[in-house]
């Protein structure tokens, strides 16, 4: 028996050019042989020396091919991004030693991925913490235990330190169902529920045909996601209100949770451009004001407003509340101006 490949091996690809390329540039053949590659990409291998044909290190990507050729093309592995420090402003609502609890506004992405390498708050806290950050993992770098959607607002914690970060996540994989940490959230939503509170428990998975969206899944498939809500206002007609404000508590922390959720019960959060697309034609149900506010949002109406967790370090039991941001609090006043 072989042994396994090392994780940071090299991928191996070859492929047989067709003949009736013959005449082509060697890069556009093999482009088009391997459609994951770019030319740009393949050029950029030929320079490195990790294509062969028949045997022969490539040299020249713009070479003529005879056709035939078995071509060995060497995929290196991905180098790991190393995010930079920006000097980017941030709300600080609590630091310490250990960790940092920040308002997070709409717009920022949490963590450096897919095109968001920078501008993120990752890189805003390498910065903001520079000099503080004992690492985690070994790696001078903020210890992130949760996030927030790029276009949610509200609270988040962030780790400083091994041990805050082993404690913080022990605390956030447990939901708070032994331990103290709460996360509430506010959100605006189309319609009114038939109940004043109520819970959605029912599992979320991927959608297979759209990658950039979770969904409600048949039981036994999916992860597990409960949340809690709670009626604290409606706006519009008593008879058939156009909009509410819930509050939604999570006992669990699925991606896309809250969204997915509201819109699995009929209520999606207003402004949410990935599961709330067929009730564009309620927007004509608000006054004008509300509508440009609406507009001028341009974000889901969420907002991280209540988190509370044991500190790492003291046992102390730490608890934050935040308002509406400014976008949020026009919408709000102008929702309850139609009422």
């Amino acid at each position: 028996m072989t042994d396994p490949a090392p994780e940071n091996a090299p991928e191996i690809l070859e492929i047989v050019l067709p003949a009736e390329a013959a005449g082509e540039r060697f890069d556009r053949a093999l482009a088009a042989a391997l459609p994951d590659l770019s030319r740009t990409r393949i050029q950029a291998l030929v320079r490195a020396g990790k294509v062969s044909a028949d045997g022969r290190p490539v040299d020249d990507a713009g070479k003529k091919i005879a056709g035939g050729e078995t071509v060995s093309v060497e995929i290196p592995p991905p180098e790991p991004a190393i995010p930079q420090a920006e000097d980017i402003p941030l709300v600080i609502v609590h630091e310490d030693d250990d960790l940092v609890v920040i308002e997070k506004p709409a717009g920022l992405v949490v963590h450096p991925g897919a095109g968001n390498w920078s501008g993120t708050l990752v890189n805003a806290l390498l910065h903001h913490c520079r000099g503080s950050l004992s690492g985690i993992g070994g790696v001078e770098r903020p210890g992130i235990v949760h996030r927030l959607d790029k276009d949610t607002s509200g609270l988040l914690v962030v780790a400083k330190n091994d041990k805050a970060h082993r404690h913080l996540a022990e605390q956030f994989a447990d939901h708070g169902r032994t331990g103290h940490l709460e996360r509430a959230y506010l959100a605006l939503i189309w319609g009114e529920p038939i109940r004043p509170r109520g819970t959605v428990d029912a599992p979320i998975d991927r959608d297979p045909h759209n990658r950039e969206k979770m969904r409600v899944s048949r039981p036994g498939r999916g992860r597990e996601a409960i949340t809690h809500w709670e009626l604290i206002e409606r706006f519009g007609p008593r008879a058939k209100p156009i909009a509410s404000l819930i509050q939604c508590v999570l006992e669990t922390g699925r991606t896309h949770q809250i969204r997915a959720h509201m819109a699995h019960i009929g209520h999606p959060v207003l402004g949410d451009p990935v599961y709330g697309a067929g009730f564009r034609t309620k927007v004509a149900h608000l006054t004008d004001e509300a509508r440009a506010d609406l507009s001028a949002l341009n974000r889901q109406a969420l907002h991280a407003a209540h988190l509370a967790f044991e500190h790492p370090s003291t046992g102390e039991i730490l608890s934050f509340d935040s308002d509406l941001p400014e976008d949020l609090q026009q919408l709000l006043e102008s929702l309850q101006a139609q009422s």
